[in-house]
């Protein structure tokens, strides 16, 4: 679990130092640099796996800068883990042909490694003692997007029975897979999963999985009401994302630490709003860390002041804060946290 970040010159990220609770809900007008903070994670990503090269020609050097590249040069980043145990840093600078790393550290509790190597990607791998400590923090951190539900969104997409059914996939592409795999080892998760879509769907009756000779399958449900066999397309943009929102909390084991989803309130239902809300704290109580972006002031009525991050861009910077309790409690007594945000009450995260 992630306690603090500190980003230095990412996007509009200037200078960021921020604490991490088990629930981070960000708040923000468009353009504050909510997803700029998600995105960051993408970058962490690039660089545990060896592919930071990769990761800045797709995105752009003078985009990943702040204020581009004739006003930053470099990106610094510290973050610590698990109570201030053990902590990851580096400072990566725009060389001749590409960025490089001047500073890299590893520490675990008094072993401090400098493992800077000037060269293009992390030299984390020649430190395996150490970096073994290190690894579930990395490989169990996971950004979904369940944005695209389009006439050729991932969720229309056909995937493989077998190969693609160990997890689900970021943007949901192997979720006809996934759930007919849990449907036969966990025939109980998967009834509970369709009877949460039933909660918010009534016409929903089942998923319908009929792989091909070649073992391939795709999304397919059926309604109550006919036996007509209907697709991904067939379910409304609300629906579809509360389909892939329920399959990946109610999943028989939740295989990240930290995860991450921007905007995950888009075309629900309130009372699809008000379960995704019970998603999310039943899986902080399992000790799973979430980081949510949204502008969704029913979101965050489910919420405690604590885990709501007000994001602001005050000339070209990204601003966090933290709510407290004791500045809203006498508010608190008569409004929810979405009332005082929607007032003006909370005036931190609103368009200036």
């Amino acid at each position: 679990m992630i306690d603090y970040i500190e980003i230095q010159g990412y996007k509009s990220l200037k200078d960021v130092k921020i604490g991490l609770r088990p629930i981070n809900i960000l708040i923000g007008a468009n353009g504050a640099g909510k997803s700029n903070f998600i995105s960051f994670f993408d970058l962490l990503n690039a660089v545990y796996e060896q592919k930071l090269k990769e990761f800045i020609a797709l995105k752009g050097e003078d985009k990943i800068l702040y204020n581009g590249i004739k006003i930053t040069d470099q990106i610094k980043v510290k973050i610590l883990f698990e109570r201030n145990v053990s902590s990851y840093s580096f400072t990566i600078k725009k060389g001749d042909s590409n960025f490089v790393f001047i500073n890299e550290n590893l520490q675990l509790k008094n072993d401090i490694r400098e493992i800077s190597n000037y060269n293009s990607e992390t030299n984390m791998f020649l430190h395996q003692d150490i970096l073994n400590y290190f690894k579930s923090n990395f490989t169990t951190l996971k950004k979904y997007h369940f944005l695209d539900t389009g006439k050729n969104s991932p969720f229309t997409e056909t995937c493989h029975k077998d190969n693609d059914a160990y997890f689900l996939y970021e943007t949901g592409k192997n979720i006809s897979a996934f759930l007919f795999r849990i449907k036969n080892e966990n025939p109980i998760i998967y009834n509970r999963i369709v009877k949460t879509i039933q909660s918010i769907a009534p016409f929903f009756s089942d998923f319908f999985f009929q792989p091909n000779a070649e073992g391939l399958i795709r999304l397919h449900w059926q309604d109550k009401y006919s036996s007509t066999v209907y697709g991904a397309n067939d379910l409304s943009d609300g629906t579809l994302r509360f389909i892939a929102l329920s399959v990946l909390f109610l999943q028989p084991v939740l295989p990240v630490s930290l995860l991450i989803i921007d905007e995950p309130e888009l075309g629900l239902h309130p009372l699809a709003t008000a379960k995704v809300a019970g998603y999310i704290k039943s899986a902080a109580k399992k000790g799973r860390q979430i980081i949510i972006a949204t502008q969704s002031t029913d979101l965050i009525s489910y919420f405690e002041p604590e885990d709501i991050v007000t994001v602001n861009q005050v000339n070209g910077e990204s601003k966090f804060k933290r709510l407290k309790k004791e500045e809203l409690s006498s508010w608190l007594e008569e409004y929810t946290l979405g009332e005082l945000w929607q007032r003006n009450i909370i005036a931190d995260g609103q368009p200036k």
